[in-house]
């Protein structure tokens, strides 16, 4: 593909950014696109390689190897037709993705892999800067009604995809903007939120009707995701009006930490901190926002959402941030001989990292204390992984590893264990083990779930994932969908 020799002749070249100094004082994107020149080159070092690993390391086979080619030769608009051939929103996951393809490319056996992220990422922007995205609503309407619930890129992606398909599609969402974890999850500096506003106005112009502040089903009693919606439906209008309805909603049940102390104030789950500072940069005004200006903050977790904290509070003026993993740090190069092509276990370093913060492996918390009802410190220790007689992985404290953190403001970032079950169970929607919405994903009926015209998609019923996955399942339910009301469907799956 491309250029032949391209590989043996061309190096890697990582997008611009700009300085950890100077962009923690924002909170805007700070990372921009390849030129053309540089987005040629880098198509140039996609190989030839017979079989293409990236597309099968990509959860949505995205023609990875056939856009490099066409960017090299500069054939951007046929470019971006492919690349919009299996993926609806490339510039969420060109921003976003932590790109398991690059983890696949056959390159990445003995080098680094081809940037595929980055060309993405400028075909999707050169896309939008060239007027090519534009909106596809469909010849003929069938006159059939779908109800999806969500607007995360599960839900957006199932919705696009019905609409085209010429359904009339209405999306309702809780919150008062559409978007899911994407616009409250997802800090501006990752990714600005024009961006999913206008494939908003897309997907208007192609029939959807979008409606926030709307709760399907019960309120949430016990669960610490914020519920702002001013009104509510029962699944019973849902199932009345329309004849499809999709849950497409968040794995939003946080995982607590049930330790001595939990009550004091300044104790917070991730997504009670991050959605306030992006409803701030919206122009929101927030009263009584969790600000970690001036304090020093312990982020719990080490994935992308305490990445998410950790950023967040050092443009918010955090005097320090230290961020715990409960698991033993990675090696910081992974053994490609074992793992390739699968997705590497290493040592990752994020730009939010990069802005300020300590990190600590195989820690684990064992009390809080506090003064005057609030927070002060974590009480923490070392542990160790052993195997035991099951031959299962197991935790113990390591002896005289006791140690005291300072701490005004603690953020719980260790994942989420489920959707908040009150709009499953208000469905009588049959679980998983780990309370997901049980849905197959092959064969007639898929994305099915145990109640008639109910379809599942994206976390609500996979669990926590990512925005690629999401995507994915948002399509592939949006055909399930389709042919469960018209018998056959020449939607993509």
């Amino acid at each position: 593909m491309g250029k032949v020799t391209g590989f043996m002749e061309f190096q890697r070249l990582a997008e611009a950014s700009e300085q950890p100094q100077q962009r923690v004082k924002h909170y805007r994107e700070f990372v921009g696109h390849l030129s053309d020149d540089e987005a040629k080159i880098q198509g140039a070092r996609c190989m030839d390689c017979g079989i293409p690993f990236c597309m099968q390391g990509c959860p949505i086979n995205n023609i990875i190897p056939d856009w490099n080619d066409l960017v090299y030769r500069q054939r951007w608009r046929e470019a971006l037709d492919t690349l919009h051939s299996t993926n609806n929103f490339p510039e969420f996951t060109g921003r976003v993705c932590p790109a398991p393809c690059e983890a696949a490319c056959t390159l990445n056996i003995n080098n680094d892999p081809v940037g595929i992220k980055s060309i993405e990422h400028a075909i999707i922007d050169k896309g939008w800067e060239m007027g090519w995205v534009v909106s596809q609503p469909p010849a003929l309407k069938t006159g059939r009604r779908v109800a999806v619930v969500g607007s995360g890129p599960a839900g957006l992606a199932c919705a696009q995809q019905l609409a085209r398909a010429g359904h009339g599609v209405t999306v309702f969402e809780k919150s008062d903007r559409i978007g899911g974890l994407l616009r409250y999850g997802i800090p501006d500096f990752k990714m600005e939120k024009q961006h999913i506003d206008r494939r908003a106005e897309q997907m208007r112009a192609e029939g959807v009707e979008f409606r926030t502040g709307v709760l399907v089903g019960d309120i949430p009693s016990a669960s610490p995701v914020s519920v702002a919606a001013a009104s509510r439906l029962t699944p019973e209008q849902l199932l009345s009006e329309f004849d499809a309805v999709v849950l497409a909603g968040g794995a939003e049940q946080p995982r607590d930490l049930q330790v001595p102390g939990r009550e004091f104030k300044g104790i917070h789950f991730a997504m009670d901190f991050l959605p306030l500072q992006n409803k701030v940069v919206a122009g929101d005004t927030v009263g009584n926002q969790i600000l970690a200006t001036g304090k020093h903050v312990v982020v719990i977790g080490g994935g992308d959402t305490g990445s998410d904290c950790v950023g967040t509070s050092n443009r918010q003026g955090a005097a320090s941030v230290t961020q715990f993993e409960l698991l033993p740090q990675p090696p910081e190069e992974e053994n490609k001989s074992i793992t390739w092509p699968y997705w590497p276990l290493k040592l990752r370093t994020s730009s939010s990292h990069e802005e300020g913060c300590e990190r600590d492996w195989a820690v684990s918390t064992k009390r809080f204390e506090g003064r005057d009802g609030h927070v002060t410190a974590l009480v923490a220790c070392r542990v160790e992984w052993v195997r035991d007689d099951k031959d299962q992985m197991r935790m113990i404290e390591v002896p005289g590893s006791e140690f005291e953190i300072k701490a005004d403001l603690v953020l719980f970032a260790m994942g989420f264990v489920a959707p908040v079950g009150s709009i499953l169970d208000s469905f009588g929607v049959a679980k998983d083990g780990r309370g997901n919405a049980r849905a197959a994903t092959e064969g007639r009926g898929c994305y099915a779930t145990s109640v008639p015209k109910v379809f599942a998609a994206g976390d609500m019923r996979r669990g926590q994932s990512l925005v690629v996955w999401a995507i994915r399942e948002g399509r592939q339910c949006a055909r399930a969908v389709d042919e469960f009301l018209m018998g056959c469907s020449d939607l993509p799956r």
